[in-house]
């Protein structure tokens, strides 16, 4: 019979394991995809327990609400502009292939109209690199290039909250209930360090497994750790 692994308890849908998105304030993307240009008010600066970043709760002119990720340098009160055309200020939505090469933003659609999917943690941002006829090549926060539709909007200017990672933990316990808010099983344990009841690596001797890592792709889900149906072990021969 497989065991119960850590790693493997997420897919179960038990409530342990589930986000507590109850407490979110709500999902953050763009308004709807329209073709004409809208304007908005920033109402409010909220904190979201999902987010890392300060969200900003706007009123669009259209008489609709939403939150978006809040960039450095705004504040309660100020218009943000949305469309094609509109004023290359931070805060203000735009079609990539209306946003100059070098500059800065964020929360960028990977399909037009699906209200942001990349670059959306705090105190991040991405860069256009190269601006093509059919694709638009944008840096990522990783460094890495991506490509993207002309059409796809994006946020300009920087993601708000880019100190948070400045401020240590302190303390095990803190970091714990900060992964919990978002759904993060911690701390990641290694398999030899556990138990031989929690892991078919574990055992007394944590520094030696003792077991071959390779697993057959038929194992049990409670079996099916380390190398897992390895095309070829063992060391290259010349």
């Amino acid at each position: 019979m497989g065991k119960s692994l850590i790693q493997q308890k997420r897919g179960k849908g038990g409530p342990r394991y589930r986000a507590p998105s109850f407490r979110y304030k709500g999902k953050v993307n763009f308004a709807r995809h329209e073709n004409k240009a809208m304007s908005a008010t920033i109402t409010d600066v909220l904190h979201s327990s999902g987010h890392s970043a300060p969200l900003m709760e706007m009123e669009y002119s259209n008489g609709e609400t939403g939150l978006l990720q809040a960039p450095e340098g705004v504040r309660v009160g100020d218009k943000i502009e949305i469309g094609d055309g509109v004023e290359l200020k931070t805060g203000n939505v735009l079609p990539l292939k209306s946003i100059p090469e070098g500059a800065s933003i964020y929360n960028i659609e990977s399909n037009p109209g699906d209200g942001g999917k990349f670059v959306r943690a705090s105190g991040t941002f991405a860069k256009i690199i190269t601006k093509m006829e059919d694709g638009i090549v944008v840096e990522l926060p990783s460094s890495k290039r991506r490509t993207f539709l002309p059409e796809c909007r994006a946020v300009i200017g920087i993601i708000a909250g880019s100190g948070r990672t400045e401020k240590p933990f302190l303390k095990a316990g803190t970091k714990y209930y900060a992964m919990v808010a978002k759904n993060k099983v911690w701390p990641i344990v290694s398999g030899t360090s556990m138990n031989s009841v929690s892991h078919p690596f574990g055992g007394k001797s944590s520094h030696a497994k003792g077991i071959p890592t390779q697993s057959s792709r038929n194992s049990p889900p409670g079996r099916k750790v380390g190398k897992i149906a390895p095309k070829r072990t063992g060391r290259r021969k010349r």
